[in-house]
């Protein structure tokens, strides 16, 4: 089956706004079992954009349009779609419904550039956007099916996943043994696995080692989404279901430890849940993260029952007067020590009345690193009451970077201690606490 992408709009030309949507679509097109064969960028150009419009309907079974739904003047994928199928523009009773929807609770009024948003071709049906203002409209032209979508990524990927990729399914049906530009096998099953504490290469080499007669009917995927690892084990054939549950289970029962969850499920999700499920309440104090623990605990849903409080203590002096950090402590061992970091968990389950703590201190750098403590190095606590303990890291990297890693791994060490796993578990290259 032949799926072309045109991808419109003059930023795109111009290197002012990168395209991340034509990607995202290539890697969901894969759940069907199909790739693009040709994918074709343009300015806002009315004759440029009917003319490959024509070209693309003309050798395509599908065709995307991504971009030119806005309200303004340039925004030309209405009007360059009616031209080239010959149609005439009108208000859609629907798509205007539609935008007063998204414009009411907003407080928004609606303008009669907002209300172009609403004019679309009369041989087209709408397709929801239920994010943004513009809905996507389709049709069938030269027995090619056209979808045209909003180019704001957010809107684009609900799409894709709710709307487009079935109804692209749906036009494979049609095209099965009509003789037209391919087929599309419509029997495949997918699970998508989410792991985290394990790097690509590898899951591979631990993979190749472990499953050296891995069939080759059995389509194995790997998608970094950082900071996790996307795994996809699809098959196809009148018994896929059966065959994808039978290495799936193989899979899960090998990799279970780094297994965060299915589908999209992030690492805060699986904390959270993990904790929820274990009648824990969480409590964090971090002085290289600066709160993102925290944060991104309570970007969760349903936070409350398991997160109590979180401590920003960058200072010595706040370290000491809120989490009751030694001053001999800090003068013996310094602010990145295991010891520091045992004492600001225990401090933070005295401040709060939660079960479980987690506390982070670090050397994000640029500046700051010694010989012995280089920039990059950081130590994590995490426990009980008079069950705490300790790991030291080297992770050097940018600083935003080493953030985001030290916050992942924080949470991950807790997940594992929640649900009694391993947590000598060698995320990156660790550094050896040396002897006192």
């Amino acid at each position: 089956m032949k799926i072309a992408l045109l991808l419109t709009g003059n930023e795109l030309m111009s290197g002012d706004t990168v395209d991340s949507n034509s990607a995202y679509i290539a890697q969901s097109l894969k759940d069907l079992n199909l790739v693009p064969f040709v994918k074709k960028v343009v300015g806002d150009d009315l004759a440029l954009l009917i003319s490959s419009i024509r070209e693309l309907a003309q050798i395509s079974d599908v065709l995307v349009i991504n971009g030119g739904l806005g309200p303004t003047n340039n925004d030309l994928t209405s009007q360059a779609l009616a031209e080239a199928m010959g149609s005439t523009i009108s208000r859609n009773e629907y798509a205007f419904n539609e935008l007063k929807k998204w414009a009411e609770p907003r407080g928004f009024i609606l303008t009669e550039s907002n209300l172009k948003q609403a004019d679309l071709p009369d041989v087209c049906d709408v397709i929801d956007n239920p994010v943004g203002s513009a809905v996507g409209f389709r049709c069938i032209y030269n027995e090619c099916l056209i979808m045209c979508t909003p180019g704001v990524p957010s809107e684009f990927k609900v799409m894709v996943e709710n709307q487009i990729l079935p109804l692209i399914k749906a036009h494979g049906a049609t095209q099965l043994g009509t003789g037209q530009h391919g087929t599309m096998q419509l029997s495949n099953i997918i699970t998508r696995l989410r792991l985290f504490g394990i790097t690509e290469s590898g899951l591979q080499d631990t993979i190749n080692r472990v499953f050296p007669q891995w069939p080759k009917n059995v389509d194995l995927g790997f998608r970094v989404q950082m900071p996790v690892i996307e795994i996809k084990i699809a098959t196809l054939g009148d018994d896929s279901a059966a065959l994808n549950q039978h290495w799936v289970d193989k899979f899960t029962e090998y990799f279970s430890d780094y297994i965060i969850g299915r589908d999209s499920t992030r690492l805060t999700q699986a904390l959270n849940r993990a904790l929820l499920e274990n009648g824990q309440v969480l409590t964090v104090a971090e002085s290289c993260t600066g709160g993102a623990i925290a944060a991104g605990i309570t970007s969760e849903s349903g936070s409350s029952k398991v997160f109590e409080a979180g401590y920003v203590t960058y200072s010595n002096k706040v370290k000491m007067g809120t989490l009751n950090v030694k001053q001999q402590t800090l003068n013996s061992y310094g602010a990145v020590s295991a010891e520091v970091v045992e004492e600001m968990v225990k401090g933070a389950l005295i401040a709060s009345s939660s079960s479980i703590g987690l506390a982070v201190s670090g050397i994000a750098g640029p500046d700051g690193g010694t010989d012995e403590k280089p920039v990059g190095t950081v130590w994590i606590a995490w426990g009980e009451k008079g069950q705490v303990q300790s790991r030291c890291f080297h992770l050097p990297m940018p600083r935003t970077a080493f953030q985001n890693s030290v916050t992942a791994i924080a949470m991950d060490l807790v997940r594992r201690q929640v649900l009694g796993l391993p947590t000598n578990v060698d995320y990156f290259s660790e550094l050896k606490r040396k002897a006192q």
